[in-house]
């Protein structure tokens, strides 16, 4: 469905309105309103992710669930980078934000799509976007590779990770398509395989389930776990050593900060002894180290001394200005008891919280300290070593 003016002005006047009640109205119109409202509500849900789609007016969206399950650009420029220039195909289209990337870089892109109004959408959307080196294709991946006599550069898919009753799905092996299952004609198919995955999912686990990754990609935007890439690579498989996974950062400017290092190597890492105290500065890793499980690795690769080994913050006397995460100069650090909530409560009645393997959750602890979250100073409830909880008051390093 193209837009004609009175859906357009339809969509642009009630661009930020209340869509319950917008669909409770009685609007009488030339064109299907409940479409319209959810072009609105579509465009509301990308408005952040994808800005650019968001504004222009000559795209139509086919579902809600469609712009929930979408790559960001952010992520849609990273996945860029792990492809190959040649021909490739990207087995489940979706809205076509991986596709329309992947066409920047890749010769040619097979667009491969079950669903009728998605197809019918990106044909729309890419020839409004004047995109000529994409092919969209009806038809169940698992089909296409099994009748498809070409072979690709690169293969793309995202599994479907919602099962029935719109209960969301974690194990690799339970979504739709089963990669898994699937591998053998993939590995056929393509020299390079690309699988975006859930960014809950356990790495190890995944990584038993398919011994052939190469690559593994951990992708935050703006410290925000979004998205695991795994990559093989057929003319690299691996042997004995598991794969190197690379910690993705992407800041609010478009920047990447990359942490890359090994799962077997960090398993050998010796742990550190846990901290007496906290020195003049206090690191937290961005969420993609996190996620990864690179805790020895990051202390050592940057001289840091971790606080305890289940606290995850680390700590130096010098400062450290590229270390990969949240950098903060340390204010004060008080023993956790009565005393010290009767003191932070009075002294910072306006404070960010964070807790660290600490017995009491943010809610909990700013009740118990009568104070407001914001403000420009940090408090992280955390343990040290003998068990010793402390509450680490800092504020932002001067180049963080």
């Amino acid at each position: 469905m193209k837009y004609q003016k009175s859906l357009q002005d339809f969509i642009i006047e009630y661009a930020n309105a209340d869509v319950n009640r917008l669909r409770l109205m009685n609007i009488q119109a030339d064109f299907d309103v409940s479409w319209a409202i959810l072009q609105i509500e579509a465009r509301k849900k990308i408005r952040h992710k994808l800005p650019a789609w968001a504004a222009d007016m000559g795209l139509i969206f086919p579902s809600l669930l469609s712009t929930e399950q979408c790559s960001s650009e952010q992520t849609a420029r990273y996945k860029q980078q792990l492809i190959d220039t040649g021909d490739l195909a990207d087995l489940t289209g979706g809205l076509g934000i991986d596709s329309y990337y992947f066409a920047q870089k890749a010769s040619h892109v097979v667009y491969v799509e079950h669903m009728s109004e998605y197809c019918e959408a990106a044909r729309l959307n890419l020839n409004h976007l004047g995109v000529s080196n994409i092919t969209v294709i009806k038809d169940e991946c698992t089909h296409f590779l099994h009748t498809c006599a070409r072979h690709f550069d690169t293969i793309y898919i995202d599994p479907a990770r919602r099962g029935a009753g719109n209960k969301r799905i974690f194990a690799l092996d339970e979504c739709e398509p089963n990669v898994v299952a699937l591998m053998p004609e993939l590995l056929r198919r393509a020299r390079r395989i690309v699988i975006k995955i859930s960014p809950m999912a356990d790495i190890s686990a995944i990584l038993t389930l398919l011994p052939e990754v190469t690559e593994v990609h951990v992708v935050s935007v703006r410290n925000e776990c979004k998205e695991l890439l795994l990559v093989i690579d057929t003319t690299n498989l691996p042997t004995s050593n598991p794969p190197t996974i690379y910690c993705a950062d992407i800041d609010a400017a478009g920047d990447t900060t990359l942490f890359p290092f090994r799962i077997d190597e960090e398993k050998l890492l010796p742990h550190s002894a846990p901290c007496e105290s906290v020195g003049q500065y206090l690191y937290e890793p961005n969420s993609s180290i996190l996620k990864a499980g690179a805790y020895k690795t990051v202390s050592i690769k940057y001289g840091v001394d971790k606080l305890q080994i289940n606290s995850h913050l680390y700590t130096s006397n010098h400062y450290i200005p590229d270390f990969p995460g949240r950098r903060f100069e340390v204010v004060e650090t008080v023993d956790f008891n009565t005393k010290a909530l009767k003191y932070i409560g009075k002294q910072y009645p306006c404070i960010n919280l964070s807790t660290r393997n600490f017995p009491l959750s943010v809610t909990e602890l700013q009740k118990r300290l009568k104070c407001k979250d914001g403000g420009e100073n940090y408090l992280f409830a955390t343990t040290l070593a003998g068990n010793r909880k402390v509450l680490v008051v800092a504020r932002k390093a001067v180049n963080a």
